[in-house]
């Protein structure tokens, strides 16, 4: 049910690939080799030129592993500050964006997104800057002029800009349900809040999360800008392995145009267990209940597992790229999975699976 309604980007197809040789270790015993076995048995079908980078927040102390598929045989490598393209995890670091807002009092949660746009909106109902975050906004998935065909292409959101969002918002726009009726997850609202927020600081996106994030946290290999980290990147590949072209974003840069390394994600990962960040402690309060075991808070899915403690959970995919962010803010653990898989893979799933799973092997730690 999660997997299903907390989809990346695209939808997946098919491809045929032999497993691979298994030439991984476990490291200084902080990856064990039951995690090891875990991470084998689900990359073993990626096809050679995939590379996963994973980090395991462990009693908030991170622990990094990294893997590559060479010559059909799975082998070690440090990859802890390689960038990778996050996808819709940008999602969460928009939300972010939105409670620094309201804590600074600059915008409230409420507040019409009529209100920050500088075109009239062809709907009369009113669409806030809080259903935007928690995708209750009734705004469909992407907006009708950006073409479906190109969801097909090498790079289909790179040449969406202001003047197309515009156009949509003020001639073509239809919402698919009521705001505020249900959970119906759109790239398009989450895109358009980053643009709102740029605009209101008469900044960009990328130097809002800069400012207020990326700089915070000591994020130095992260940016929306591929020029930024290129000397860093690993190159995304499609569902057959092939080398396929970083997505670049225009307007929706909102929805997921950030790149960045689990050694970033990870320092992003344990600010969220710090109970005193009243800006991150904001994007985690429930807003809207999506399922009897799965709320939204802005931008992240709180799932609840046992005795009433909601893990934080977001993941990504772009044409070359597969990503997953899971947390127990309650004991301190977590596990960030950024990957070269594309969202296009059949087995585009493991990765989601394998952060669960090796969160399940964290020992539990007390909660401070």
């Amino acid at each position: 049910m999660l997997l299903a309604l907390i989809s990346t980007f695209i939808s997946c197809s098919k491809a045929q690939i032999i497993p691979a040789e298994n030439n991984l270790a476990s490291i200084s015993g902080e990856v064990s080799e039951e995690i090891v076995k875990l991470i084998y048995n689900q990359a073993k079908v990626f096809p050679n030129g995939t590379e996963l980078s994973i980090a395991i927040l462990k009693n908030s102390v991170p622990y990094f592993y990294g893997i590559k598929r060479e010559n059909d045989t799975l082998n070690t490598v440090s990859n802890a500050t390689s960038v990778f393209e996050i996808g819709s995890i940008t999602k969460t670091f928009t939300a972010t964006l939105l409670a620094d807002f309201v804590i600074n009092k600059t915008v409230n949660l409420d507040d019409p997104i009529q209100e920050y746009l500088e075109v009239p909106l062809k709907i009369q109902e009113p669409i806030t800057l809080q259903q935007l975050a928690n995708h209750t906004s009734g705004l469909p998935r992407l907006p009708s002029n950006l073409s479906l065909l190109k969801l097909t292409s090498s790079n289909p959101y790179k040449d969406y800009d202001q003047m197309l969002l515009y156009e949509y918002l003020s001639e073509k726009i239809k919402l698919d349900h009521d705001p505020n009726s249900k959970v119906a997850y759109s790239n398009l609202g989450a895109g358009l809040l980053g643009f709102i927020l740029a605009k209101k600081e008469r900044s960009t996106y990328n130097t809002l999360l800069k400012d207020k994030i990326f700089d915070k946290y000591n994020m130095t290999n992260s940016s929306t800008i591929k020029k930024d980290i290129e000397d860093r990147l690993v190159l995304g590949r499609d569902k057959k392995g092939k080398l396929t072209s970083n997505w670049d974003f225009d307007a929706l840069a909102g929805g997921g145009a950030i790149k960045s390394s689990v050694e970033d994600m990870s320092k992003y990962g344990l600010a969220q267990f710090d109970s005193a960040n009243v800006i991150l402690k904001l994007t985690r309060k429930p807003t809207f209940s999506v399922s009897k075991n799965t709320n939204i808070g802005l931008g992240w899915f709180l799932v609840e597992k046992e005795n009433n403690n909601p893990l934080l959970f977001h993941n990504g995919g772009t044409g070359g790229y597969t990503s997953s962010m899971v947390l127990d803010t309650n004991k301190k653990n977590g596990v960030i999975i950024l990957s070269n898989v594309s969202a296009f893979s059949k087995s585009m799933g493991n990765i989601d699976n394998l952060a669960f799973e090796i969160l399940k092997t964290i020992p539990k730690s007390k909660t401070n």
